[in-house]
């Protein structure tokens, strides 16, 4: 298997970005750590085993990257308006900076794909929610999908902007994405097993919300048996990827 990794310099962190690619064609997927994680997770806890044939037939191009967590969503006795607003500098990171490396680096000239589990799933949902220009889908997997508990409660401008919940409760029906979540695979998955509970009632809020504003995404609930951890993502992530016809 091809495998590059690469530390680049972020204008919009002030600092060196890591990251790895694995395989050598197909579309590209960005692969979001849980909480905390590094670029390095999902090779270490086993991905590229359960996504081989797909990165040896050249069907994705994995790329996995940092988070900064720690500075943002896990920095509970930080100030939420600073807190946020580093978040906001990451998320410029990836949009402004990391995706275009990457069609750089693949040479994909479309939109790409994006997964997390648990908080990565937040990222990815809160990537493909913001921006359907840049992401044609995603696969979040057992996570929250609004900012209550994130910032205590706290919202401002750039909170809201970073709580899907929250945005796409007020989203216009005539909003131009709209019709780019119409033509994308917007796939929202939990269990019902243990340590989902929390992530459950999160889905279920996200779940209500897409339907009232009649927003294109599948929003799936697996059973009691499904629980929080990476065998079930490993199953979830196969299972939906050949929903997608990847």
């Amino acid at each position: 298997m091809d495998i590059q990794y690469y530390k680049e310099y972020s204008n919009e962190l002030g600092r060196d970005m890591e990251f790895k690619s694995y395989g050598w064609g197909g579309i590209p997927l960005l692969a979001v750590p849980c909480q905390n994680g590094r670029f390095f997770d999902w090779e270490g806890f086993g991905m590229l085993d359960t996504l081989g044939d797909y990165l040896d037939q050249g069907r994705i191009r994995l790329f996995s990257f940092d988070t900064i967590d720690q500075e943002t969503v896990s920095d509970v006795n930080g100030n939420p308006y600073d807190r946020v607003r580093r978040h906001e500098a990451w998320y410029r990171y990836v949009c402004n900076e990391l995706v275009p490396r990457i069609h750089e680096i693949s040479g994909w000239n479309d939109r790409i794909l994006i997964s997390g589990f648990s908080m990565g799933a937040y990222h990815a949902g809160n990537f493909m929610f913001r921006r359907p220009d840049i992401f044609r889908g995603c696969i979040a997997l057992s996570g929250l999908y609004d900012t209550n508990d994130m910032y205590n409660g706290y919202m401002d401008e750039v909170v809201y902007a970073n709580d899907p919940c929250a945005f796409l409760s007020n989203m216009p029906a005539d909003h131009p994405y709209m019709e780019m979540y119409r033509n994308s695979d917007i796939i929202i998955c939990v269990g019902q097993g243990a340590w989902e509970e929390q992530l459950l009632a999160g889905t279920r809020k996200l779940d209500a919300i897409v339907k009232a504003k009649g927003i294109s995404a599948w929003i799936d609930f697996w059973g009691p048996d499904v629980y929080h951890d990476w065998p079930w993502w490993k199953i979830q992530i196969r299972y939906f990827l050949e929903k997608m016809g990847i």
